[in-house]
């Protein structure tokens, strides 16, 4: 009896090592993350608690138009919100083209400038916009939003943006089609007033 109790630990002792050595030798290999926390893992900073008259929500479409690969711009990691209360946003946009008023990239808090130190924060390539015109506007009650920090951005020409620990607010606008989750705007200003 001995004898075959020394044989069964002796069969679980090597099948048990055998099939450790079959195992992922990293971390990565055991469980592939959600594409939210992938984006998330080499971002800067965190997400801001929000305004008031804002509240966490899910909306996991919302969330992947709003995320960016490494050099493309957008956000990094974000939270969804939803509108519970009129919030005001602000937008610098190009006045050249009017259209962009009400593009998706916002922020709770009024910008300031210089133009640069501004584009270098919220990583915006002069190729996407002048950011010569401001302008402020509500969020509609009821509609989602999604703040983070910024992703990298590579304008070209050697000129790259890294990834920024200043929130954005991703606002999902679309002129174009008349979709729009702002309202009462304001008709813009000169952005900035004065180079700091």
């Amino acid at each position: 009896m001995r004898f075959y109790a020394t044989q069964i630990w002796l069969l679980l002792t090597v099948v048990l090592l055998t099939g450790c050595s079959t195992l992922p030798t990293s971390s990565s290999a055991l469980a592939k993350p959600a594409a939210n926390t992938a984006m998330a893992v080499d971002c800067i900073g965190a997400i801001e608690a929000p305004a008031a008259g804002l509240a966490p929500s899910s909306d996991p479409e919302l969330l992947q138009s709003a995320l960016g690969q490494p050099d493309k711009g957008q956000l990094c990691m974000g939270q969804v919100f939803v509108t519970t209360a009129p919030v005001k946003v602000y937008r610098v946009w190009d006045q050249a083209k009017s259209y962009t008023l009400y593009g998706r990239w916002w922020s709770f808090s009024l910008p300031q400038g210089p133009t640069e130190q501004y584009r270098a924060a919220n990583a915006i390539c002069p190729g996407w916009s002048a950011l010569n015109q401001m302008s402020s506007c509500i969020l509609k009650v009821g509609s989602k939003i999604v703040v983070g920090p910024g992703q990298s951005a590579d304008c070209g020409d050697g000129l790259v943006y890294p990834k920024s620990p200043v929130n954005q607010v991703f606002i999902n606008n679309d002129s174009r089609n008349n979709v729009l989750w702002v309202e009462h705007c304001d008709a813009g200003s000169h952005w900035p007033d004065q180079e700091e």
